[in-house]
């Protein structure tokens, strides 16, 4: 199947219609920022790879309006070739979500990616740290701080950003964006901006709660309800040159978290997003109902949650093989 050819064939797709398109998935749809940017590139990465081959297969160059059914066929083996299957997945998703925006504005009649048959995806386990391994982890900055040249307010900053992914079941997104206006102190919750910008409470926890305190008292006395409350080394230096706190990126956090797995002998590939996969598993295994960790995470579906219900299971599993004399 073939789109609208009769009137687009040589229309190059306008820089414009790739713009609107962004902009209609973060206002409308309410997409993160990395989630616009990654179907940014793999709408860019399809242009430059369809303009490459249309001008290879003939002496005329036209824009992708004109996609076949074939050529995206023929997009998606070269792309099999060099990606995993997550990642073919996560750009065609990107690709068929753009070709039927275009088609709801009236700019292709067909969305030559909207029947498509991909390899199916293994669904792994997601990992996730032992309740020991969390304790070590969580050790760390204040250990960094007795052994190390390292100020309190550093040390405490840092235990602060893994007491709250842990504590709260944090996206890393989520954290860095937290300001003190969140934080329901009466109550021990923090308000989260979750993905399509859907607010949910998550409770602190004790522990975190008297972090957040303490971390406050001693180096955020001044701080108002707009005040991040995550801020870069600078600002805890107070080198700000004057002007607002430097809030604490995405990449920073990222770094951090490698650091301290490091220091406490785990694995440096494990993720930030690892903490809130441990968050969720604990909370199974100590008896919390599935759908109070759906709410807590923020998940949509049940679905989304249920993969952490797989993890308990195939830790029994395991146990009963080594522990049963007919495991």
């Amino acid at each position: 199947m073939t789109v609208d050819t009769s009137a687009k064939e040589h229309q190059v797709l306008e820089p414009e219609e790739l713009t609107r398109f962004l902009k209609y998935l973060s206002g409308e749809r309410r997409l993160s920022p990395y989630t616009v940017r990654n179907y940014g590139q793999a709408v860019r990465g399809f242009d430059k790879w369809y303009r490459s081959h249309r001008s290879e297969a003939s002496s005329q160059s036209v824009g992708y309006f004109a996609a076949s059914m074939d050529e995206v066929r023929l997009f998606l083996r070269e792309c099999q070739s060099k990606w995993g299957r997550r990642t073919l997945h996560n750009h065609v998703a990107a690709l068929r979500s753009f070709f039927k925006y275009l088609r709801q504005q009236g700019k292709v009649r067909e969305n030559p990616f909207g029947g498509l048959e991909l390899p199916r995806l293994e669904r792994s386990l997601p990992r996730f740290l032992t309740e020991k391994q969390m304790r070590a982890l969580l050790a760390g900055p204040l250990l960094r701080l007795e052994h190390e040249k390292r100020s309190p307010a550093m040390a405490w900053r840092d235990r602060l950003v893994l007491e709250l992914l842990y504590g709260a079941g944090l996206r890393v997104s989520e954290l860095v964006s937290l300001d003190y206006g969140d934080v329901d102190w009466n109550d021990g919750v923090v308000r989260v901006m979750g993905k399509g910008k859907k607010e949910r409470l998550s409770p602190l926890g004790r522990v975190a709660l008297e972090c957040l305190q303490k971390f406050k008292v001693e180096w955020a006395p001044a701080v108002d309800r707009t005040s991040p409350i995550l801020v870069n080394d600078k600002s805890l230096k107070g080198d700000c040159q004057g002007g607002p706190p430097q809030r604490l990126g995405v990449r920073q956090v990222q770094l951090m978290v490698k650091h301290y797995l490091a220091l406490a002998g785990l694995p440096r590939d494990l993720s930030p997003h690892k903490i809130r996969h441990s968050y969720a598993t604990h909370l199974l295994n100590r008896g919390a109902e599935l759908r109070v960790v759906q709410e807590l995470l923020g998940h949509a579906s049940l679905s989304t949650t249920q993969v952490y219900t797989h993890v308990g299971i195939a830790r029994l599993k395991a146990t009963h093989q080594q522990a049963h004399p007919r495991g």
